[in-house]
């Protein structure tokens, strides 16, 4: 299922329908960042079923979960639904600091709307995930899974993974030579990587986008580490 629009029709092993479709939703998170200011939000997912949109909020120095519950509209993606769910926070939110002249209190007026739930922080404060700093082209022409380099045995797995390519790609049996140069290449590439493993650290959950308050930004959900 596209984790942007939640089409399930020709995905195949992907994780986004398109490019477009995933900076679209990105694009509508990014634009409502200003109610979770207000909110005084350090930690926020948004993620949606068939049904129901969602978004749970963790505010700066608080351990309540707040979450808001919106259901789908007709054919609308989750991003417009999205859109029409901060609209109308953010009204409430606005009509309340009209009213009394106090964010705070037009801030607590918002949060009272939420459902709470009885849950760890955990469910919002992001997981740090290490993923290996390899190209994937790398793997795909070894047939190697990112998560196959967390073995013990690596060199070997390389090792064994080329001889297997090499003896349907190599040109002396027939094979491409295009190809089998670029089976030498990944090679290199990966024995190279084992001998000084690098990782790139990143911040999020594998099926929920995640807001992050330092940095007033939505980021999108981050590849599992045990997929291939």
């Amino acid at each position: 299922m596209c984790l942007s629009c939640g089409t399930s029709e020709n995905m195949g092993k992907r994780r986004y329908c398109s490019i477009d479709c995933r900076q679209r939703l990105r694009y509508k998170l990014n634009m409502r960042t200003g109610l979770l200011k207000a909110l005084n939000i350090r930690y926020a997912t948004f993620y949606f079923t068939k049904t129901l949109i969602i978004m749970d909020l963790l505010p700066f120095n608080g351990k309540e979960i707040y979450s808001f519950i919106f259901p789908r509209s007709g054919n609308n993606k989750p991003a417009d639904d999205f859109s029409k769910m901060a609209d109308i926070l953010g009204n409430a939110w606005w009509a309340e600091r009209k009213r009394t002249n106090r964010k705070y209190l037009a801030s607590r007026h918002v949060l009272e709307k939420a459902n709470r739930k009885n849950m760890s922080a955990g469910s919002v404060k992001p997981l740090e995930i290490k993923i290996p700093s390899v190209k994937g082209k790398s793997l795909i022409n070894l047939k190697i899974g990112r998560s196959e380099l967390n073995t013990l045995q690596l060199q070997k797995l390389i090792k064994s993974a080329y001889r297997t390519q090499a003896k349907k790609h190599h040109p002396d049996l027939g094979g491409d030579t295009a190809a089998f140069r670029k089976i030498h290449q990944a090679y290199e590439e990966l024995v190279s990587w084992a001998e000084s493993p690098t990782f790139i650290e990143r911040r999020g959950f594998p099926d929920k986008w995640f807001y992050d308050g330092d940095k007033n930004r939505w980021v999108q959900p981050t590849p599992q580490a045990n997929k291939k």
